[in-house]
């Protein structure tokens, strides 16, 4: 898929990947894609586990698939909640989104609309990869 695909198609592929969710505990369903630097997209939902700490969320979940697929930089991951509610991606996966170079988070508003922001926005002054180069 193109990597210009409008916000609002990529937060329809993130509902369509949520409605996939292993959710058995919880019923929150969550959906993200990520778009890597050739365009590609690779769709994720949260899966739980009942050792809570396995559970996985659906942005690492897209991000370890797009890493699986060959990526190494993510330009864009979309994020969807089923209960209609605005769901920011949790501290985990905003450092993963990190190490992978992600720009742009495009969340859906309680109305649907899409909300554009910048990586930078939900993680400022974090710690990545250059900070280890020696």
């Amino acid at each position: 898929m193109n990597r210009a695909v409008a916000p609002e198609a990529l937060l329809e592929l993130a509902a369509d990947a949520a409605t996939r969710a292993y959710v058995p505990y919880s019923s929150f369903r969550v959906g993200a894609v990520a778009v890597d630097d050739d365009g590609n997209t690779h769709c994720g939902a949260n899966i739980e586990n009942a050792a809570y700490p396995a559970t996985i969320c659906a942005e690492a979940n897209a991000i370890t698939t797009a890493v699986a697929a060959g990526a190494r930089r993510i330009a864009t991951v979309a994020v969807v909640c089923l209960d209609g509610d605005l769901c920011t991606p949790c501290g985990n996966c905003r450092q993963i989104m990190r190490e992978f170079g992600v720009e742009t988070v495009i969340l859906s508003t309680p109305e649907g609309e899409p909300l554009a922001m910048t990586l930078n926005e939900l993680l400022p002054m974090s710690f990545g990869p250059e900070a280890l180069d020696a």
